[in-house]
């Protein structure tokens, strides 16, 4: 039996069983993580420049090319010359991630959003108020 909150095991579950599905789903469709975060952040940013897709993923300018290279050769992305600055391409996705396969890139947080749905509205804003209450006093004063 553990002596710690109740709160705290079902956080610990919810963690474990989000990294569980995200790592099936990677090792079913052979990506990293560092892939799916991007492709991810290409499907919020349709065009996005590497240097931003770097920014966001906190990795070098050669990391990002490299990134982008693989999932060019993959054929999940493309890149597109700007227009008005040849030196400058846009990267766009080739793939629809809102179909099979694809769509399991983010399954555990739609599967998540629905069971979240069905539950009372005011029982989940409380809770997300004192979610939010709780991981404030862990991280302490900054």
């Amino acid at each position: 039996m553990s002596s710690r909150p109740a709160l705290s095991l079902a956080l610990d579950a919810y963690v474990e069983a989000r990294r569980s599905a995200e790592l099936a789903t990677r090792a079913e469709l052979r990506l990293s993580e560092t892939e799916v975060r991007a492709l991810l952040r290409i499907r919020e940013r349709p065009g996005i420049r590497p240097s931003e897709l770097r920014d966001h993923l906190g990795v070098t300018s050669a990391g990002v090319t490299t990134l982008v290279d693989r999932l060019v050769e993959r054929g999940l992305v493309r890149r597109e010359l700007d227009t008005a600055d040849r030196r400058m391409n846009h990267i766009h996705l080739e793939v629809d991630l809102d179909a099979v396969p694809w769509s399991r890139l983010d399954r555990f947080a739609r599967d998540l959003d629905g069971a979240v749905d069905a539950e009372p509205a005011s029982t989940t804003d409380d809770f997300a108020e004192t979610l939010h209450r709780i991981i404030r006093a862990a991280q302490g004063p900054r």
